[in-house]
């Protein structure tokens, strides 16, 4: 509907109503006011009428007292001179007075007869024996009085009377608006009606007589208030017919200064070309708001042309050959580049299908009407080969192509060149997935393809094979020898296997091997060829010959057993047991091998260590060290370290400890019994006098760079005397480390610090080594003694430490001391202290004081403690 016909429905459904509505509410309003004014002025008018003969009444009483009184009091001749000046006054013109004697009614003076001027045919009872004085309105017959009775003596009274003419009646109304007063017997029973034919109500007057009620009807003229009423209709209608005449200008006014500059604007947006190269500006008019519109317009226009300009140079420009298609998936624009991709010409193309263009992609055509059926919102990416002079690879982008109600009306096609990435990516598949020495598959891969590679087989044999003297070859040849080394054992390698094995480097020196559905007999065939084949090859570099070996570990597992990587770390495992075997050697993974087991384990064992560290959850055991022979000796007790599961469960240190060395933490688990140790040393004092704790130091913390610090910064912290603590250090690494070594222990002894040679005898050169090392005390070694009561030799060369250690000044203490016998046998030698089962067995370290207490033993007399990780 056009704005002019709105305008129309407005004024005539909106406007007209609205004002029709306001000129019957004013004149509901109107008519309201009418009635009420009515209302008001008829309950005014009745009070008033009311009011009047209440005042008739009361006047007439109280004259009749006036006269009352003096006439009981006359003489015959002053009553007639009073009756004279009765006569003479006006009163006696409208009233009439009378005597009452004995129920009688007399004249009010016996000389003259023809004083009344009316009669009472008869005399109500009430005023014949009236005591008291009455006042009322009388009716006879068809005449009406008021009258007022007052009793002068007990049968005498003197009456009043004044007739009610109609006349009289009506001078009480109002003039206009009262056109009849009538005065009629009985109880009033008419209310005033304002919508009445024949206005009329009633009033209740006082009566003579109170069993006969008399009332006033009084008749209100018809005609009072309609001039009132035609002054609020003229009133009315006014407003209508201004309301109309102010609708008309406006509508008049509208159309002139809106509606036609409105349709001429209108005119000029529908002659806009949304596909022209330029536009002509709108021209607005009629009122600000129009010309505000047509500027907003213009600028609309104006991004919206610069808006197609830049969309059209943008895909004229990129890379990308674009293609749009309508509804039928028939092509309505391409750019440039696909123009060149599929060799057409733009105008050729316009209205063509869209697979008659690609003609490689035989589905693009079903692949459109299927987008678009699905109204999907994210576009839809796949890959093509494009035939042309030479085979493209493309990527086909498919975007459905809205209008502003969100309606699918056609579709976009991204086309893209990704022949150079899809080469590359292959180049950088091959390089992720194989290496690049020798060709074979790296860790990644061979890890991934595994789970695949043992789908549905019956077993799987893992190989993990570590090269020997690889590294020879490396700082004597250099690297560039190294690969082409490595690349000689991949192909010996290769030159072994058949289809169903799989081979890849893992890293280094180091390859591995999977094997399917081949029982331990053939693996182990298979495996000693490689080995065979791998040791024959030879690497000749400036005139010499280099060799490899190999060691290989093997764990195989069965349907439906089979985990590809615990396979591999458990040939790991293996592989490092063949490296402890020797050369060319080969090792098959055991379950119940223990040995195995740690390896297996070591991995979990070396975070679980650091866990234990950071929580706080080493345990120091003790065993406690007698002293043999006579005289008193130091207390002394060695402590073992343990470690305790979240199941409560404690673990020994063949468990954790080999795992420590392997991934370097024993300088930090060093570090924290120190601090554990110092720490329990300080808290009981006590015990300072007469125990002596020895502490081991690793191959790894012994010359570490920092322990000497450390050890130095808690012994300040804790403040324990020095002569209460006692490091231990195996010959081994007392060896391994002796410059650094011999460092530490010369710093620490001028701490106070003493030290004892842990293991002593199962070494090199120890007695060489013995001289020059600065210990206290030299433990010999459990292999030796544990067999000391029944083998000579073990006697015959614990006697000798013995001896040798004596003449040098230095204690001795017999490990491993499990029986009677043992301890017989070392107090005929005279070795000075004994450790063992026999002595004592290990138990926590926060145990130690409060056991002593419950045996009875004084403080004073503790062994001491000696801490062991092993």
């Amino acid at each position: 509907m056009r704005i002019g016909k709105k305008l129309i429905v407005f004024i005539v459904g909106f406007c007209l109503p609205a004002v029709i509505s306001v000129s019957y509410c004013l004149s509901m309003w109107f008519d309201h006011r009418v009635d009420t004014f009515k209302n008001s002025a008829v309950n005014i008018e009745l009070s008033t009428i009311k009011t009047q003969i209440e005042k008739d009444i009361n006047q007439l009483q109280l004259l009749a007292n006036v006269y009352a009184l003096p006439l009981s009091k006359l003489a015959i001749e002053e009553r007639k001179l009073l009756d004279e000046a009765w006569r003479d006054s006006q009163l006696a013109e409208h009233l009439s007075l009378f005597y009452l004697n004995n129920g009688e009614l007399q004249p009010f003076s016996p000389i003259y007869d023809d004083i009344m001027s009316f009669e009472f045919d008869t005399v109500p009872v009430q005023l014949k024996h009236a005591t008291q004085p009455l006042s009322g309105i009388y009716m006879l017959q068809d005449k009406s009085f008021i009258v007022s009775l007052v009793p002068v003596s007990q049968s005498r009274s003197i009456i009043l009377a004044r007739q009610l003419t109609p006349e009289y009646l009506s001078s009480y109304g109002l003039k206009g608006l009262v056109s009849h007063i009538n005065l009629v017997p009985g109880e009033s029973s008419l209310v005033y009606d304002v919508n009445s034919d024949k206005p009329i109500s009633s009033i209740k007057v006082p009566s003579l007589v109170f069993e006969s009620p008399v009332h006033l009807e009084i008749q209100f003229a018809e005609n009072a208030f309609n001039q009132v009423k035609l002054k609020y209709d003229l009133v009315t209608f006014s407003i209508v017919g201004v309301g109309l005449l102010i609708l008309i200008i406006g509508y008049i006014w509208l159309k002139l200064g809106l509606i036609r500059p409105f349709r001429r604007l209108m005119t000029q947006v529908a002659d806009i070309d949304p596909i022209a190269k330029t536009y002509t500006p709108l021209v607005g008019s009629g009122c600000s708001e129009l010309v505000i519109m047509a500027e907003r317009v213009n600028t609309l226009l104006a991004r919206i042309f610069q808006q197609k300009e830049r969309f059209k140079t943008t895909l004229e420009s990129i890379a990308e050959a674009v293609i749009l298609t309508d509804i039928g998936a028939k092509v309505v624009y391409l750019n440039p580049q696909a123009e060149r991709l599929l060799g057409v010409k733009g105008e050729s193309a316009i209205g063509v299908s869209v697979d008659s263009l690609v003609k490689t992609d035989k589905s693009i055509k079903d692949d459109l009407f299927e987008f678009m059926f699905s109204q999907a919102q994210q576009p839809v990416l796949s890959k093509l080969k494009l035939k042309t002079d030479k085979t493209r690879i493309l990527e086909r982008s498919i975007s459905n192509l809205l209008n502003q109600q969100r309606i699918v009306i056609g579709t976009v096609i991204v086309l893209r060149d990704i022949t150079r990435e899809e080469l590359l990516k292959r180049q950088l598949r091959q390089k992720a997935n194989f290496d690049s020495i020798t060709s074979l598959l790296n860790r990644r891969a061979f890890e991934e393809r595994l789970e695949k590679f043992s789908h549905d087989a019956q077993s799987i044999a893992i190989c993990y094979f570590d090269l020997e003297q690889f590294k020879l070859i490396n700082d004597s040849c250099g690297h560039s020898a190294g690969d082409t080394m490595l690349a000689m054992v991949a192909k010996a390698m290769q030159s072994c296997l058949s289809k169903d094995e799989m081979l890849a480097r893992l890293g280094g020196d180091e390859f591995g091997l999977a094997i399917r559905d081949h029982n331990a007999s053939e693996v182990a065939q298979l495996v000693k060829r490689i080995v065979s084949s791998v040791s024959m090859q030879v690497l000749r570099d400036n005139g010499c010959h280099y060799k490899v070996g190999v060691s290989a570990g093997v764990a195989i597992a069965r349907a439906p057993y089979i985990s590809p990587k615990e396979l591999i770390k458990d040939a790991d495992v293996a592989c490092i047991a063949a490296k402890r075997k020797g050369s060319n050697q080969v090792h098959f993974y055991d379950d119940n091998d223990k040995e195995s087991i740690y390896q297996r384990n070591a991995p979990m064992w070396a975070v679980r260590i650091g866990q234990a560290i950071e929580h706080n959850e080493l345990l120091l055991y003790y065993q406690p060290i007698k002293g043999m022979g006579p005289g008193e000796h130091k207390q002394r007790m060695e402590i073992l370290l343990r470690i305790q599961e979240p199941c409560g469960r404690i673990l020994s240190p063949a468990q954790f400890i080999e795992a420590a060395e392997r991934f370097k933490l024993m300088n930090d688990v060093d570090k924290e019994v120190i601090r554990k140790a110092f720490l329990w040393l300080s808290l009981h004092e006590e015990i300072w006098d007469d125990h002596c704790i020895s502490i081991n130091l690793s191959g790894n913390s012994l010359g570490a760079e920092g322990m000497v610090e450390y050890i130095a910064e808690q012994f300040k912290r804790f403040e324990i005397p020095s002569k209460c603590i006692c490091f231990e250090i195996t010959e081994t690494s007392a060896i391994q480390n002796r410059n650094r070594a011999m460092d530490m222990l010369n710093y620490l002894r001028k701490l106070g610090f003493s030290f004892a040679l842990d293991d002593f005898g199962t070494g090199f050169a120890s007695y060489g080594y013995l001289k020059e090392l600065p210990v206290d005390y030299v433990k010999i070694d459990g292999c030796f003694v544990k067999s000391l009561a029944t083998n000579a030799k073990d006697f015959a060369i614990v006697k000798s430490i013995h001896d040798v250690c004596d003449v040098m000044g230095i204690e001795t203490v017999a490990e491993f001391v499990e029986n009677q016998d043992i301890i017989d046998r070392l107090e005929d030698i005279g070795i000075n202290y004994a450790q063992g089962y026999a002595i004592g067995r290990p138990k926590p370290l926060e145990t130690y004081i409060e056991l002593r207490r419950s045996r009875g033993q004084p403080l004073q007399a503790k062994p001491a403690l000696e801490l062991i990780s092993a």
